[in-house]
């Protein structure tokens, strides 16, 4: 038989913390973070933290967010995490500050190895830097690193590190252009309507 789920392999996961808070985790924290009818990001960052999760000021969590082991996550300062956001972290992932993760994002660290026949575990680190965007529906990969200020766009699937202020698109996503952060002074001067003398 090519291939045997009886004997599968873990590989290098190892969750981290004990069976009981593993079992709390499953039945109260993460139900409580995905519930719809809670509208606050205050008490999502309160439980998160209470499971071990490095939660950063002002972080803006929606409804809906699935996040695997609490205990492996960091997000920075004043970051935004949508609805329906699937933060499947067999491994660590780091999200810096300023960053936004879009609704239905899903962040992977784990793949298997489909020539092992116990179809074995292979994990990686995810890393967000700051200022980056993770577009809805987004798909980021195992290991990957995408850099500051970079994007990765709609529904597109990061297998590669993607470099600072870059945008990637598409399925393998591949580098569109580069990001250019306009000061808001311009932004605003451009928006502003020319006044009308009577």
């Amino acid at each position: 038989m090519p291939l045997d789920l009886t004997t599968f392999d873990l590989g290098d996961y190892a969750c981290g913390k004990s069976s009981i808070i593993r079992v709390f985790w499953f039945l109260i924290g993460a139900p409580f973070i995905r519930a719809r009818l809670l509208p606050l990001s205050l008490p999502r960052r309160f439980v998160l933290r209470a499971f071990g999760a490095k939660i950063g000021r002002g972080v803006f969590l929606r409804p809906g967010i699935r996040v695997k082991n609490p205990w492996m996550l960091t997000v920075g300062d004043h970051s935004m995490i949508g609805e329906d956001v699937w933060i499947d972290n067999l491994a660590p992932i780091t999200i810096g500050s300023h960053v936004c993760v879009s609704q239905g994002a899903y962040l992977c660290t784990g793949n298997h190895d489909w020539s092992s026949p116990s179809f074995r575990y292979r994990l990686g680190k995810i890393s967000i830097g700051d200022g980056a965007w993770i577009g809805a529906h987004a798909i980021v990969g195992p290991g990957v690193s995408v850099g500051e200020c970079a994007v990765v766009s709609l529904g597109s699937v990061a297998y590669k590190d993607i470099a600072a202020r870059e945008i990637h698109a598409g399925n393998p996503a591949v580098f569109i252009r580069q990001r250019v952060i306009h000061p808001e002074d311009n932004l605003s001067a451009k928006r502003r309507r020319p006044s009308i003398r009577w």
